[in-house]
């Protein structure tokens, strides 16, 4: 149970979606197929509350390259979109299992100080990232002991479209005079910052 004397972020944080946290997530995948194409960037940042209770970001974030599982597929269309080069010498990515133990070694820390239950993945198209990140710890036999709820996840194309009413990214940030930037685009860090930037932006509004 939480103290009374937390911090008033802390409690707001915790009673804003029922226990839940939400954790931003984008991927840059070889395709549009989980079980087939492979999960090749993934970034994450936390979303809380201030002491105003208004949703804010959390500055400290994850993220890494990830090595294509196995006979992966790769699709020259989504290589052309996302433009990773797999055999670049600095990209320095890691396997499926070391990224899935990062970060959930990353999202157990921040439910831990927020004192909330489980983390709620927030995406634009949300149940895509939420695909390929089940995906793959599906093949590293890492499902059990998932800090995410499995299936409910946060979209912020449908948040957009209810409250502004547009559904892709870049047309929702515009609307919102939150920017966007089309050379950043396909880089998950950036992906994640703009989507974390407008879900805090559209549940501010609603609120």
């Amino acid at each position: 149970m939480t103290a009374p004397d937390h911090p008033a972020h802390i409690l707001h944080t915790k009673k804003r979606f029922d226990g839940y946290l939400p954790v931003v997530v984008d991927v840059e995948t070889s395709g549009v197929q989980s079980d087939k194409h492979a999960l090749l960037e993934i970034a994450a940042m936390i979303v809380h509350c201030d002491d105003d209770n208004q949703l804010t970001i959390d500055e400290n974030h994850f993220t890494t390259h990830v090595t294509p599982f196995e006979g992966a597929v790769l699709d020259p269309n989504a290589m052309a979109i996302n433009g990773i080069d797999i055999d670049h010498p600095f990209r320095l990515a890691i396997s499926e299992a070391e990224m899935i133990k990062e970060l959930d070694l990353f999202v157990r820390r921040a439910l831990s100080t927020h004192h909330c239950r489980r983390a709620v993945l927030v995406g634009h198209n949300a149940h895509f990232d939420l695909g390929f990140l089940n995906a793959a710890r599906i093949r590293v036999g890492a499902m059990e002991k998932n800090p995410f709820h499995r299936f409910t996840c946060f979209d912020t194309a449908t948040l957009s479209g209810a409250v502004v009413g547009k559904t892709v990214l870049a047309k929702a940030l515009k609307e919102t005079d939150l920017g966007y930037d089309k050379d950043e685009a396909h880089s998950a860090l950036y992906d994640t910052r703009q989507t974390a930037a407008l879900f805090c932006h559209l549940c501010n509004a609603i609120k």
